[in-house]
């Protein structure tokens, strides 16, 4: 499966009372695939803050936004956690709710090793039909995936893609050594450009959320063979990648839609709201990218 190139990992709107907003979830989506042309949206990935929806939620989330979407992008079901059977039971109800394809993250805090890490996404990857992605992000999970276990899960028939936030020399690595078909995505937006260069298909994004439309433009300008223009588009949008992670994700990305006029509200519990002082220099950063 061709995921396209710019897949955005949605946020997930919260009303006041931390509840999800569907209204605004819907307006979210319709702005994710219009205006800021995203191919795919991965709902209840981290940045979707995963680790505090219940799966009741997810199941309402994942349902809400196969319909909402009515085929126009592909919607990929953030499934992954630090344990393989609970990981099964949401991939399976994902895939009832008619979801494209899951993304699944490294199992974090636990700490396997690269055999604990292989029969976690093959137990996984073997009990849906459904198209697999895998997450490497070793700095939020501490256990990285080796490149040559990123290879060995690519053999399965279902495991089609990586996102990868590791070094660009893994990314190279993978890339070199995968099937034909297997897709690697970069997870980091600073990133997307340099992870291109070396085969990288596209990007798994926070920041098309605010920029998705010079980020379409940049990869576009690459794949034609314009990479002045490219790496010009590049540094431009640099300030916002590095700018959105000053705080832990998603609480800066929120804060920026909010600023920019579609309120996602806030987030919940561990991770907290924006200082004043925190939005302001938010603030700068965006009117530096308009």
């Amino acid at each position: 499966m061709d995921f396209g190139r710019l897949i955005t990992a949605m946020v997930t709107p919260f009303s006041a009372d931390g509840s999800i907003d569907w209204e605004t979830t819907g307006r979210l989506l319709d702005y994710l695939i219009e205006d800021q042309l995203s191919d795919g949206v991965v709902v209840c990935g981290t940045t979707g803050e995963s680790p505090t929806v219940n799966d009741e939620e997810k199941q309402a989330l994942f349902a809400f936004a196969v319909k909402h979407a009515r085929g126009r992008c592909k919607i990929i079901a953030g499934t992954g956690s630090n344990d393989t059977a609970h990981s099964i039971h949401v991939t399976r109800i994902a895939e009832q709710c008619g979801v494209d394809a899951v993304l699944l993250v490294a199992p974090y805090y636990n700490k396997p090793t690269q055999e604990g890490l292989y029969q976690h996404f093959k137990a996984i990857a073997e009990s849906t039909s459904l198209p697999v992605m895998l997450y490497n992000v070793p700095g939020r999970t501490i256990v990285s995936l080796s490149a040559a276990t990123t290879l060995r899960l690519a053999q399965l028939p279902n495991v089609v893609a990586t996102k990868e936030c590791a070094a660009l020399d893994q990314v190279a690595e993978i890339v070199m050594g995968a099937p034909e078909g297997f897709l690697v995505y970069s997870g980091d937006d600073s990133s997307a450009l340099p992870a291109l260069a070396v085969g990288a298909h596209g990007v798994v994004s926070v920041a098309s959320h605010i920029i998705g439309k010079p980020m379409k433009a940049m990869i576009q300008a690459y794949l034609d063979g314009d990479v002045s223009r490219a790496a010009k588009l590049h540094g431009e949008q640099l300030p916002i990648f590095k700018g959105l992670f000053d705080l832990p994700n998603p609480v800066l990305v929120k804060a920026a839609l909010s600023l920019q006029g579609l309120p996602v509200g806030g987030v919940r519990l561990p991770l907290v709201a924006a200082s004043e002082s925190e939005l302001e220099t938010l603030r700068r950063v965006l009117k530096q990218e308009a």
